[in-house]
């Protein structure tokens, strides 16, 4: 039976790669909201529609480091004859209490200051001899420094229009309007915003917690020597850190060794913090394919003596694609934690994460792009003997300028060095045994979206 579906399936079958996307979807449903506080919630996706309570700006401010005027006082000013207008005092961001501005008058404003009464547009410093009596002031002396020029007078060189250099309230947003709809992924700009309006804390579909372990008795930890016949986990890294770019909070398990008890009482353990669960490796037909055969059924009266009573049930499917023909799904543990168990090559296990955990991830997350973007590019080298009958992913670099795709390595699902150096997948469908040179193919783009 299919643990999602519920629908028979055969044993000998072969899966589409849609056909298996599909039925993991179709098991998969977003996280419930939470109540976040602003930093907490980067990189989440918002749960409610944001309504702005407040204009913004909540009143009129000067953009500028100036002089609030009035635009009759300075209509005629040149640098020959400057409006000469007395200055009564200064204007800071923050200000409370504001002095009108009344005919032949003028308040020294800083940037972000709210306009005082009486003053219908701002000039900056620079349009003004600063109370120096001398010529253009390049900027504003210190306070500190020359606190008489909060008084005395002000030489005016240009004249300005009606609300010159003034930012009007709401003119960014006015109150009722929405800032932020539902499914808006909450970057920096975005938390900006909600800290502007004066959101504190905001509803919010957590990042997901994805566990990742390699499984295999040869996996040693990086920094360790090897032995005869064993090789450095890179597995368990490189997933984590897929999980990690695709918005989850990943944590990444030491390679388990090819035991049903260990590997049973790992996922025992890894249950109470997982949203999701990812395992690579012993997923074929060996004899030593541990996560196969302690997977395939984890009935409690199936559990070896002394290990975790963790169950439920994942299906191992053949799938037509290359490289990650076997795959595996199902839901386990009394809160039925989606599992999918990747083979253990570095590019199957790579490319079988952006295939199906990635959307896996996203959709848990209520994100609503959860594919990788896709592109039609130029291959610019045959690609031949694409095995008839499955839908191959070859490793390439695309240039979006040229337009062009560039296959980069071989075909063989170890070559992780060649995984390294392409940002993209060239897709090459199940009918096609072999590619022309220049002929145009589907590109899946990597690091992007």
């Amino acid at each position: 039976m299919n643990g999602t579906t519920g629908q028979t399936s055969h044993p000998d079958r072969v899966w589409s790669v849609a056909e298996h996307l599909d039925d993991v979807l179709a098991a998969i449903r977003p996280l419930e909201p939470v109540e976040r506080q602003l930093l907490d919630a980067q990189g989440c996706v918002l749960a409610e529609d944001i309504a702005v309570p407040l204009p913004l700006p909540p009143f009129d401010n000067s953009s500028m480091d100036g002089y609030a005027v009035r635009v009759a006082d300075v209509a005629d000013a040149t640098e020959g004859a400057p409006a000469v207008l007395t200055v009564i005092g200064d204007v800071a961001a923050g200000s409370g209490e504001l002095p009108a501005v009344g005919p032949g008058q003028a308040a020294r404003i800083m940037t972000g200051a709210p306009v005082p009464p009486g003053a219908d547009a701002v000039v900056p410093v620079e349009w003004t001899d600063g109370g120096t009596g001398r010529g253009p002031a390049a900027a504003m002396r210190a306070r500190s420094a020359a606190p008489q020029d909060a008084s005395g007078e002000v030489r005016v060189h240009r004249p300005a229009a009606a609300g010159a250099h003034v930012r009007r309230r709401g003119s960014d947003v006015t109150a009722g309007e929405r800032a932020l709809p539902a499914g808006t992924v909450l970057g920096p700009s975005q938390l900006g915003l909600l800290a502007a309006i004066g959101r504190g804390t905001v509803r919010v579909r957590p990042r997901p917690r994805v566990v990742v372990m390699s499984t295999g008795s040869e996996l040693v930890q990086p920094g360790e020597a090897l032995g005869p016949g064993q090789i450095h986990d890179s597995n368990s890294f490189q997933l984590t850190a897929a999980a990690r770019e695709a918005g989850a909070v990943a944590y990444r398990v030491g390679a388990v060794a090819d035991d049903a008890g260990t590997l049973r009482a790992t996922l025992e353990d890894q249950l109470a913090r997982a949203d999701v669960l990812v395992t690579s490796g012993g997923v074929s037909v060996g004899a030593y394919d541990v996560v196969k055969e302690t997977l395939t059924d984890l009935a409690a009266d199936t559990a070896p003596e002394g290990s975790s009573p963790v169950t439920g049930r994942v299906e191992f499917r053949k799938l037509a694609m290359q490289p990650g023909k076997p795959q595996g799904f199902g839901l386990i543990g009394p809160d039925r934690v989606p599992l999918l168990a990747l083979p253990g090559n570095p590019v199957s296990s790579y490319v079988s994460f952006e295939l199906f955990v990635r959307p896996v991830i996203r959709t848990l997350m209520g994100h609503p792009d959860i594919h990788r973007p896709t592109a039609r590019a130029r291959c610019t080298e045959a690609i031949g003997s694409s095995p008839k009958g499955r839908r191959q992913f070859l490793r390439g670099t695309y240039d979006p300028e040229a337009g062009t795709v560039t296959p980069v390595g071989g075909s063989g699902s170890h070559l992780i060095k060649a995984m390294a150096h392409s940002d993209a997948l060239i897709v090459v469908p199940e009918d096609l045994a072999e590619v022309p040179a220049d002929a145009t193919v589907e590109v899946i783009l990597l690091g992007r979206g």
